[in-house]
C-alpha cells in the first residue's frame, strides 16, 4: 500500500490539525504513510510470531543507504542547475563545466573542466566524500596506513548524524550542511582552481 497523493479537503479530518500546505510538500504524505505502514507491518509480525521487538531504531540504519543516495542526488541536481547557468552565461563552450556519473556506482558523480575534477562519492552509507583531482596527478594507491591517511587528508567528509527524534542531518566537521551553501562553495572553488 503506497500512497502518492495529496489529500483533498474532504480528507482533511484525517490529518488532525496539519495544514494542507505542509502535507502537500514534496513527498511528505508519502513519507508519513511509509513509516506508518512499517509500524503496522512490525505490529502484525509481532502478533503472528509472538516476538516483541524492543529496538528503537526507527529504521535509521536501514534507511541510511537510501538517505545517502537521496542526499547525493540532491547535491548533483543542484550542481547540474548551477553548471547550466554558468555555461549559458559564459556562452563559450571552451572551459564549460561538464557533469558525469561515475560508472560502477549508484549515485557518485564528478564535475569536469580543463582537466580538473571535483568528485562526489558515497564512501559508505551515511558518509559522503568530496575531493579534487587534476588529470595530471597520479591517483595515489592507498596500500599502507600512511597512504590511506594522506589520501583521506585530501577529501572532505560529510557525515549523517541522527538527531534526538531520529531526524537525519548531514554535517561537516560537526556543523550542519546546507546544500545551497555547499554547492556555492565547491562550485566557486572548482571554477577558480580549474581556470587555465
Amino acid at each position: 500500500m503506497e500512497l502518492d497523493f495529496c489529500p483533498d479537503k474532504s480528507d482533511y479530518k484525517l490529518w488532525h490539525g496539519a495544514s494542507m500546505s505542509s502535507l502537500c510538500k514534496k513527498g511528505s504524505v508519502m513519507e508519513m504513510m511509509n513509516w506508518i505502514k512499517d509500524l503496522v507491518l512490525s505490529e502484525q509480525k509481532m502478533e503472528e510470531e509472538g516476538v516483541v521487538d524492543f529496538s528503537m531504531d526507527f529504521g535509521f540504519t536501514s534507511d541510511l543507504k537510501a538517505e545517502s543516495h537521496d542526499f547525493i542526488q540532491e547535491i548533483k541536481a543542484s550542481f547540474i542547475e548551477t553548471a547550466s547557468v554558468f555555461n549559458q552565461l559564459r556562452s563559450n563552450s571552451e572551459g564549460s563545466v561538464k557533469i558525469y556519473g561515475i560508472s560502477g556506482t549508484e549515485a557518485d558523480f564528478m564535475l569536469f573542466r580543463n582537466g580538473y575534477k571535483l568528485i562526489f562519492s558515497i564512501k559508505e552509507a551515511g558518509t559522503l566524500a568530496i575531493r579534487f583531482h587534476n588529470i595530471g596527478q597520479l591517483v595515489p594507491q592507498a596500500n599502507t596506513s600512511e597512504d590511506r591517511t594522506a589520501s583521506n587528508a585530501n577529501e572532505a567528509l560529510i557525515i549523517a548524524t541522527k538527531g534526538p527524534f531520529g531526524e537525519l542531518t548531514w554535517k561537516y566537521q560537526g556543523q550542519e550542511v546546507k546544500t545551497n551553501h555547499l554547492v556555492k562553495y565547491y562550485f566557486t572553488r572548482f571554477i577558480k582552481e580549474s581556470t587555465k
